[in-house]
Formats: C-alpha cells, sequence, structure tokens
C-alpha cells in the first residue's frame, strides 16, 4: 500500500504539467526474483519515476521502455530472464523469470482511479489485468483493468459476458485464499491471461501507551507507513514525535480506535490494572494480534483474575494474546524491541513463523 500511495502522490504533483506516463507492473514470477506480482512502478516521459519492479536492476530498462510505450501509446509486455548470462539483470543473481507489463496512462485510464479507490477505502481491493491476449476482445485491449465492486460483487466496465464470468468466478477464489494469482481465460477463438490482484488494506497500529518506549515504534510505523492509532495521556508525549499518528483518544474518554482483522495491538502501559482493562475490553475484538509487554506471569496473572472475575475465554483468543511478546533476536532497548515486536507482527499478518531464512527449505516467497 505503501508503494501504490507514493506512485499516487508524485502523479497529483506532476497532473498540471501535461507529461505523459506510464506504469511497469510485475505480473508474473517464475522462480526467483526480489518483487513479487503486483509490483509496480510509475513512469514519466521526462524519466522520473516512483515505486520499483526489482531490486533495481530492472528499473532503468524498464523506464526505457516505458517512455517507448509512452511515445507510441501502446501496451508490451517485457519478459526478463535473470537466470541467463545475457539478460539485464544477471548480476542480481535471482535466477528468475519476470513478465512487466508496462502500460500507458491515458486521459481516459481508469487505473489511477482505481488504484485511488484502493488507498481511501479500508478493506480488501480487486483489480483483474489482461496480461496477455491473443485478439482484441470487444475493445478489451492487452494491459485493460477492472475494478471488483465488492458491494454489488460485480466488475466495473467488462462488457465481455464470457470473460466476466469468468472472472467473478476467479476472484471468489482469490478472495478466498487472500492470494494474487493469474489465470487463463479460453473460450472458443478467444485465449486470455488475467492477473488478479488483491490489494489488502493497510495494517493498522493501535498503541495503548503513553511512555517514550512508544517512540521508536512510532518511527517505525511511520517507516513501514501503516496507520497508527494512539490511546493515552497526550500531555506526557511530544508533539513532535505524534506528526504520524492518525488518530489519538485520550484515555480519559471513552472513544476508542475501530479495531478490525487487519489490526496490531500493542497494550504497553507499563500498569498493570491498565493493561488488564485495555486487555479485557479487547480481547473479544477481531484484532488478530495483542502484544502484552511484560513477562509470561504477568499474562498469567491477568487470566486468573479473568477467571475469578467469570470470564471464560477460549483458546483462540488465549492464542491471539502474544505475551511476552515479540520475536527472539536478543532485544534490550526499546528500539531493538520496537524490531523484535514489528518482526512478529509481520510474521503472524503474513502466516509465516519468524524463522532464519537460511533455515528453511525451499524457496523464500510462496509461488503460484
Amino acid at each position: 500500500m505503501k508503494e501504490i500511495k507514493s506512485i499516487l502522490k508524485l502523479y497529483k504533483s506532476y497532473i498540471n504539467s501535461n507529461e505523459k506516463c506510464a506504469i511497469a507492473q510485475v505480473v508474473r514470477v517464475e522462480e526467483s526474483s526480489y518483487r513479487r506480482e503486483g509490483a509496480r512502478m510509475l513512469v514519466f516521459e521526462s524519466g522520473v519515476f516512483e515505486g520499483g519492479i526489482s531490486g533495481g536492476c530492472l528499473e532503468g530498462d524498464a523506464l526505457k521502455r516505458s517512455q517507448i510505450a509512452i511515445l507510441k501509446q501502446q501496451p508490451s509486455i517485457v519478459t526478463y530472464d535473470t537466470s541467463k548470462e545475457n539478460e539485464i539483470g544477471v548480476g542480481l543473481g535471482c535466477n528468475g523469470v519476470i513478465d512487466v507489463l508496462i502500460s500507458p496512462i491515458s486521459e481516459n485510464s481508469s487505473t489511477l482511479q482505481m488504484l485511488q479507490k484502493c488507498v481511501s477505502d479500508r478493506g480488501f481491493h480487486i483489480i483483474a489485468t489482461v496480461t496477455s491476449l491473443n485478439s482484441e476482445i470487444d475493445s478489451i485491449p492487452l494491459g485493460r483493468s477492472f475494478y471488483y465492486d465488492k458491494d454489488s460483487a460485480s466488475l466495473e466496465d467488462c462488457e465481455h459476458v464470457g470473460l466476466r464470468n469468468f472472472l467473478q468466478d476467479k476472484i471468489q477464489d482469490v478472495l478466498k485464499n487472500q492470494k494474487s494469482k493469474t489465470y487463463h481465460f479460453n473460450e472458443e477463438a478467444v485465449k486470455a491471461s488475467v492477473f488478479i490482484e488483491m490489494i489488502p488494506p493497510q495494517f493498522h497500529l493501535a498503541i495503548y501507551g503513553d511512555n517514550y518506549d512508544v517512540y521508536p515504534i512510532l518511527e517505525m510505523a511511520k517507516l513501514m507507513d501503516w496507520d497508527v492509532s494512539l490511546v493515552g495521556n497526550v500531555q506526557k508525549l511530544k508533539k513532535e514525535k505524534l506528526q504520524s499518528v492518525k488518530n489519538i483518544y485520550p484515555k480519559d474518554l471513552k472513544e476508542r480506535p475501530v479495531i478490525d482483522n487487519q489490526t496490531a495491538v500493542i497494550l504497553m502501559a507499563h500498569d498493570y490494572k491498565t493493561d488488564y482493562a485495555n486487555l479485557h475490553k479487547l480481547i473479544k475484538s477481531t484484532a488478530p494480534y495483542i502484544a502484552s509487554l511484560g513477562p509470561r506471569k504477568r499474562f498469567d496473572k491477568m487470566l486468573s483474575e479473568f477467571k475469578v472475575n467469570g470470564i471464560e475465554l477460549t483458546k483462540q483468543e488465549i492464542d491471539r494474546v502474544f505475551a511476552p511478546c515479540g520475536l527472539e533476536i536478543g532485544a534490550n532497548t526499546p528500539e531493538e524491541i520496537a524490531l523484535s515486536l514489528f518482526s512478529e507482527i509481520l510474521s503472524v499478518f503474513t502466516g509465516n513463523t519468524g524463522g532464519m531464512l537460511r533455515n528453511k527449505v525451499g524457496p523464500i516467497h510462496e509461488r503460484n
């Protein structure tokens, strides 16, 4: 989401310049690659760009090809094979094959409008993009994107009945598996490949605490471009440190952050009664991650108090509380603890274990 927001920010800053632009997007990856499907960059004809499709080895060539696409006003697919010695990017050592779709952005293009929807509404978004085509379908060219409206459960502006029905069926698979994927449409003489991209909402971090150790957490959240809500006594905190906080809730008021299944909660009041009261209110929420700073025996005391008060917690609810919290990296300082916490949060949200990659058997990234 951070990359999409940066792309939109650059586009808006150039909107009055009359410069033409294109988007280069990774739509297929075989074997290894620094970036996965969905990575994109916005390129202006002057060479200014934002975003990325690799670790830096492919951007230069993609920029030149984007400028050509802008000049011709014609989309194209470029295949980079980094396993071959004479290919661009061989020095990266990824040994993978990457398809990049380069699409000029015209005045009537809806691509950027779709991306704007993704950042404006907190929820999961689906964009289906035609990445290969043996013939033009009812004026649907290569690179055409369709936005899936989850409220009406329909694809916007897809007039080809066969393709629309096919995509709406496959979109349900993507939503179920929570994973972007390319599907191949074959109906009579028409063959097309469509990359169905699922764009999740921005992660939301809800911090319940107001001591100095929140500062490195706020700095890291800003770097990751996560939405941040903070509950506490803001008078104790430095105002300049709170610039990146989206919502602040004074702890003496009743209003609290909206918690959803893309929210990570950190209880760090460093006061047992306060953390217990907050956990009491949050344990029934949909947050998949609730961190409670402190040793295990502190959380065990909370569990005992829940039981004494007649509050029965399910195993699923208890498993969502991480106490002690963070990955075991030997963290001691507030900055190191923040790093440990963010690593654990990301591993929970992505469904990974948080172990060392050198001990992993098989590829780094899950492959289609």
